[in-house]
């Protein structure tokens, strides 16, 4: 429903301003505004049955008050109360304003969260409303909690609701009928009613199932659309070679180092999707340090040996430069022609790189996801391997298919997802997963420490510099002043680089920097130029440099343990022995955890029950729609259900086709036809 909410008695535009800092345009983002929680005013509790820590609606009448203002600038207003079973104290800070007037001997009703002191129990800043001759009825029923944004207020927001669902109800369902009955589900229009308005707390629930239902089952239902229409693709590429597997044995026999247990087990599973006549869509799961790389150039030798070319997309310039030395080094003794192509070319050298690729004088082409722009032709593409999936859109993979022969797709992440999210967010894939590291690592150590270790742990990057090591230095935050009290990458660089490590080489790295310049600080830290990085999140995914033995993170509370996982994962990366520095303000058990766990995949399992997949991992950024309401973890029960129905739809297709066109045209441009 694309209605604007200005089409609804009192927004006007600055309300409508407001509500669109909430995400709200029309009256279908509206409606999808859910509570965040609610509050039951429906049950009135005796003072005598109240429970410390509940949240309960008492009515009572005033037995005295009292207000006192505080350095003329807020006022306190005490109250004592009373029924028939007991008495109970309340207070009410008001700012700079008085509270409304509250009169002795009258009664009231108040709700508000109760907690109970050696004086009894007490309710601070109770809402509340007077007897008057009759009772308020919408006073005690359940009410939606929102989110807010400036300028609005719970009281407006509901308003706003009740105005919408009365004078421009829902008139259209967007569930099949048949999924409603067989799963008990609320039709949409009474749904919508019980979930912003509950007439009881047992039909708030029923409604929220149904639009958890709805989310799980739409994401899952188009995702088995994208495989289906990639597992309908007959015009794949089989690389079955006798000779490309025999030069591929002899090449990891010359290597220093062999294969890990994981790494062999993945590299079976690539190679049989490879000899298959359908087109490959497989995604490399590997912990950080894993060792994805090698299975990169193993899938590369058998497509370049079987007669086709193969690129290597990496999300960053400096990471592609990264990558092609590596793997340009590898392929070299095997005569592969390998071929970069970066942003740093010249003119000339970019013309003379696209033509090598179209003429196919250069087996293995290596840059960023610009490499599958129209621009760039192939004389014989067989195989695309990108590195971090979730920098990648769906869009550009999808390009690929446009080729004659659709090329084969291998997709290396190293952020550690738990398997159950991974199947459903990469749901149109298939999925190998690499644990174990190389040979020869060591574990990174790590230590959460309090802040006020902050000079003992400086003094000790001094002497790790002076040892010739390199040290990086990650902030929740660029500038100061984004969130008083947090630490910032500008602010520390700014005072310890002036300061403490002011004879030494330091760094600034972070998101508001232009490519370029990101670029430029990351070749003087790899480099060796620079010795100490100061850096937000950008280094998440970053250069490997190997001389980087110490990580500190700052306000480390501030981040999920997947991600400080990823960012633990810069250090360790050579032969040194390297460390981990978690500060925050109190050490707590989420960073106990990480000083005890090394292994993403726990930690990524533990990111999911402790903050949930909105905040660990975004739904949105694989093309599909964002969840409002579910909770990949929390709701597994319901996922399961909702897997089940989507399956039942595209088995039975023919049954569903209106609906899955509908889902097409709510989706423009998620699944192909």
């Amino acid at each position: 429903m694309s209605v604007p909410v200005t089409f609804l008695k009192g927004v006007k535009t600055a309300r409508a301003a407001q509500l669109a800092q909430l995400g709200v345009h029309t009256l279908e983002d509206l409606y999808a505004l859910y509570p965040k929680s609610y509050e039951d005013r429906s049950a009135v509790r005796k003072i005598a049955a109240l429970r410390d820590g509940e949240n309960a609606t008492v009515c009572a009448y005033i037995k005295r008050t009292e207000t006192r203002t505080v350095n003329n600038r807020f006022s306190i207003t005490n109250i004592r109360v009373y029924d028939e079973t007991g008495s109970m104290n309340l207070s009410i800070f008001n700012g700079k304003y008085p509270p409304p007037l509250l009169c002795a001997g009258e009664l009231y009703a108040f709700y508000g969260k109760i907690s109970k002191d050696q004086y009894g129990f007490h309710m601070t800043n109770p809402t509340f409303t007077k007897y008057d001759g009759r009772w308020e009825e919408s006073f005690f029923t359940i009410q939606p909690l929102y989110p807010l944004t400036k300028g609005m207020t719970q009281n407006i927001l509901r308003k706003i609701m009740a105005e919408a669902l009365k004078t421009a109800p829902p008139q259209y369902e967007t569930l099949p009928v048949g999924l409603l009955k067989k799963y008990h589900l609320m039709m949409r229009g009474d749904a919508l009613r019980n979930i912003h308005f509950p007439r009881s707390m047992e039909a708030m629930q029923e409604s929220r199932k149904r639009f958890k239902f709805e989310e799980l089952f739409t994401m899952q239902l188009m995702l088995l659309l994208l495989k289906d229409a990639e597992d309908r693709v007959q015009n794949g590429i089989s690389f079955h070679n006798p000779d490309a597997d025999a030069e591929i044995s002899a090449f990891l026999r010359s290597l220093p180092f062999t294969l890990s247990e994981g790494q062999q087990a993945v590299w079976n599973e690539i190679s049989a999707n490879m000899d298959d006549a359908r087109a490959m869509n497989r995604l490399v799961l590997g912990d950080v340090g894993s060792g994805k790389t090698i299975l990169a150039v193993l899938a590369m030798i058998k497509a370049i040996r079987s007669g086709y070319q193969a690129v290597y997309m990496a999300p960053t310039e400096i990471l592609a430069e990264q990558h092609y030395a590596n793997i340009s080094k590898m392929l070299a003794p095997l005569k592969i022609r390998t071929l970069l192509i970066s942003g740093a070319l010249t003119a000339k050298e970019k013309r003379e790189a696209l033509a090598a690729a179209e003429h196919g004088e250069a087996q293995c082409i290596i840059g960023t996801h610009a490499l599958i722009q129209p621009s760039v032709k192939y004389q014989k593409l067989g195989l695309a391997i990108t590195d971090e999936q979730h920098r990648f859109g769906v869009k550009q993979r999808a390009m690929l298919s446009e080729q004659e022969n659709t090329p084969d797709v291998l997709v290396m992440t190293a952020t550690p997802i738990p398997r159950t999210l991974a199947l459903i967010l990469y749901g149109d894939m298939d999925i190998s997963i690499l644990k174990t590291l190389p040979h020869g690592r060591l574990p990174i150590k790590t230590y959460a420490l309090e802040n006020t270790m902050h000079d003992r742990i400086y003094q000790w990057v001094l002497r790790l510099v002076e040892e010739g090591r390199q040290v990086y230095m990650v902030y929740p935050l660029i500038e100061e002043g984004e969130d008083p009290g947090i630490c910032s990458a500008t602010e520390r660089f700014a005072t310890l680089s002036t300061g403490i490590f002011r004879k030494i080489s330091c760094g600034l790295i972070h998101g508001k920097m232009a490519a370029a310049q990101k670029d430029s600080v990351m070749r003087d830290f790899k480099e060796g130029r620079t010795k100490i990085l100061f850096s937000t999140t950008v280094v998440e995914v970053g250069v490997d440099v190997p001389n980087a033995s110490l990580m500190i993170i700052e306000n480390a509370e501030r981040f999920g343990l997947a991600q400080l996982h990823q960012l633990r994962g810069r250090v360790g990366r050579g032969s040194h022995q390297s460390y981990c520095v978690l500060f925050s303000e109190k050490v707590t058990e989420r960073m106990k955890i990480m000083e005890k766990v090394s292994d993403g995949f726990i930690l990524s399992e533990k990111d999911l029950q402790l903050r949930g997949p909105g905040d660990f991992f975004g739904v949105e950024q694989h093309g599909l729609p964002p969840f409002r309401i579910a909770n990949l973890y929390q709701d597994a029960d319901l996922l399961k259900l909702a897997g089940e129905a989507a399956f039942h739809v595209l088995r039975n297709r023919t049954e569903y086709d209106e609906f899955i066109a509908y889902i097409r045209k709510k989706y423009p441009g998620r699944i192909p036809l």
